[in-house]
């Protein structure tokens, strides 16, 4: 049995204690009435506190006109604040006690549900065997690499038995882009050639005068 559901086990004791515990109160009950003393100590709260606002007003109305009166309201207003202090103390104190309370219970329900995990657990594991899990995560394995296998196989290209030079189809493939070039410049049209004597350029005179000079100067020479 494990400790945690030992901890739930109803132990052995007298009646007498047995029916003490069986008339305690439950945790919400002792939850909702220490919610109801924090309300009522909270509005015992605002009650002193506008009593004491009444009290320090009824002072400074009397002032030094009435000393008497303003002395009254002033002890008045320092016993209710001394209530006001105490009250402060106590609902410390209840807050305290309530999120004590409050985990005491949540840690209770936690170990409970945590119990019964374990109990559920303990009964599936009951119905398995460690050697049937092995075996059973080694045919796993198995069918995981059959599986891989096949889909390798069927992703793996195959020719299917044609097989070709790639030198020859690269061969046959210039034949073809030659071809195509071929035809290509056959169908351009060139533009004919004139059968006329082409127009000779114009000279201009500056530059017969130069020529004309350079004539002469080979003929003096020649001379």
């Amino acid at each position: 049995m494990s400790k945690i559901t030992k901890l739930f086990k109803p132990s052995g004791g007298s009646g007498s204690s047995s029916k003490s515990r069986k008339g305690g109160p439950s945790a919400q009950e002792a939850l909702f009435r220490l919610r109801e003393t924090e309300e009522m100590l909270s509005k015992k709260q605002e009650y002193l506190e506008k009593k004491i606002e009444q009290e320090l007003a009824t002072a400074r109305k009397h002032g030094t006109k009435n000393k008497r009166a303003a002395l009254q309201a002033l002890k008045r207003k320092k016993r209710l604040e001394k209530q006001l202090t105490q009250i402060d103390g106590t609902l410390s104190t209840i807050e305290f006690q309530r999120e004590a309370l409050e985990n005491s219970h949540t840690n209770t329900e936690v170990l409970k549900n945590m119990g019964y995990a374990a109990k559920a657990m303990k009964t599936i594991h009951q119905n398995l065997d460690v050697d049937k899990i092995d075996n059973l995560m080694l045919d796993i394995r198995e069918q995981q690499d059959v599986a891989q296998e096949i889909s390798d196989a069927i992703s793996t290209p195959t020719s299917f038995g044609e097989e070709f030079d790639e030198d020859e189809l690269l061969a046959e493939l210039e034949e073809l882009e030659q071809e195509d070039l071929n035809k290509h410049m056959a169908s351009v049209t060139l533009p004919s050639v004139p059968s006329g004597k082409l127009p000779s350029r114009p000279v201009s005179t500056r530059k017969r005068v130069e020529d004309d000079d350079d004539m002469q100067m080979l003929a003096a020479w020649a001379n």
